[in-house]
């Protein structure tokens, strides 16, 4: 009977201990293993992805400077229609002055113009010399309603006008936000991934970049692109060059047109106003729409315009080198014109 007993209790033990055991062998089998983690990217793979985050950035630039030209024009037309507005509405009332005097002489004539009741007399000499009073009254009426019929159909054209550009100012707004908020994400990824950085990488991947843009402007130059280049160029051209080498050293902010910082175009654009050659805002505007010249007959004070999107552009100032401001956390510099890809040249004058 005892040892029944004590079998009993064995086996009780045994048992709450396997329960009081499970909850661990369950975690203990449920763990799975942990992924390995993600290889470390290169150096270089940071740069290139930081450089094609600047580039998508200068991108939207672009968009958002483009967005801003726009709605300062749609603005000065919606000022220029509303002053148009109020001087035909002060015509129509004018208009509408002059027909009210008309029409109160008439009621006065019991309904009559003044040139009717010198017409009705029984002198037929008198009757012919204001029969033709009584024509140039009668025109000169049909004439003021003709214009004060002209003048409201132009106030509705107008006030046409003026929705339709609000219309258009608000779509750039809407635009200008978009492209701002693009700008600032992509700043801030590429701005993370440098800050990610240890102080040796970041002064090693300065030296890459470096490195990239050396390169590029070697095999540029291996192409012998410079030989049977001209150093001449025009006054213009030499004041645009004179204006753009001296913002040096100042720093690149996207969407800024000077004095103290600038984005490319704004730099390009700003040199050429000074020249007295107003030119577009922004880098593909200025590819698009300026007389674009062969890379062998280019000269200084010509722009390069870089990248199939036409995202960047630097002002050539000889002897193979330009003058841009680069991107976000640079300043206004000198470079190699072959360091990055070129997409053609165009000249302002």
């Amino acid at each position: 009977m005892n040892r029944r007993r004590h079998a009993t209790a064995a086996i009780t033990m045994i048992c709450a201990l396997t329960v009081l055991a499970s909850p661990a062998l369950t975690l203990q089998a449920a763990a799975a293993p942990l992924p390995p983690p993600p290889p470390k990217k290169t150096l270089e793979e940071v740069r290139q992805e930081i450089d094609a985050l600047y580039r998508q950035a200068a991108v939207a630039t672009d968009a958002y400077n483009l967005a801003e030209e726009k709605s300062k024009e749609q603005s000065a037309e919606i000022v220029r229609v509303a002053v148009m507005i109020v001087e035909g509405r002060e015509k129509i009332e004018a208009l509408k002055a002059k027909a009210g005097a008309t029409a109160r002489a008439q009621y006065r004539n019991g309904g009559l113009p003044d040139g009717a009741q010198l017409v009705l007399t029984n002198d037929p000499q008198l009757f012919l010399d204001n029969a033709g009073r009584l024509k140039a009254g009668a025109k000169a009426t049909t004439d003021l309603l003709g214009e004060m019929t002209r003048t409201q159909a132009q106030l509705d054209v107008y006030a046409t006008d003026a929705g339709v550009n609000w219309t258009k100012l608000e779509a750039n707004r809407v635009r200008q936000a978009q492209a701002k908020k693009e700008i600032d994400g992509k700043i801030a990824a590429a701005k993370k991934l440098e800050s990610e950085l240890a102080a040796e990488e970041r002064e090693r991947l300065r030296r890459l970049e470096e490195l990239a843009l050396s390169r590029a402007q070697t095999t540029w130059l291996g192409t012998g692109v410079l030989a049977g280049l001209k150093g001449d160029t025009t006054p213009a051209a030499k004041k645009a060059i004179e204006f753009a080498t001296a913002q040096i050293g100042k720093p690149y902010v996207w969407g800024a047109e000077g004095p103290d910082s600038y984005d490319c175009s704004g730099l390009t654009q700003l040199a050429w106003g000074t020249a007295g050659r107003p030119i577009p805002r922004t880098s593909q505007e200025q590819w698009r729409l300026l007389p674009r010249v062969d890379i062998k007959d280019m000269r200084p004070g010509d722009l390069i315009v870089y990248f199939k999107d036409a995202s960047h552009i630097g002002m050539y100032v000889g002897n193979g080198t330009i003058v841009h401001a680069p991107r976000p956390g640079r300043n206004v510099t000198l470079t190699g014109a072959g360091s990055m890809e070129i997409l053609g040249v165009v000249r302002p004058a």
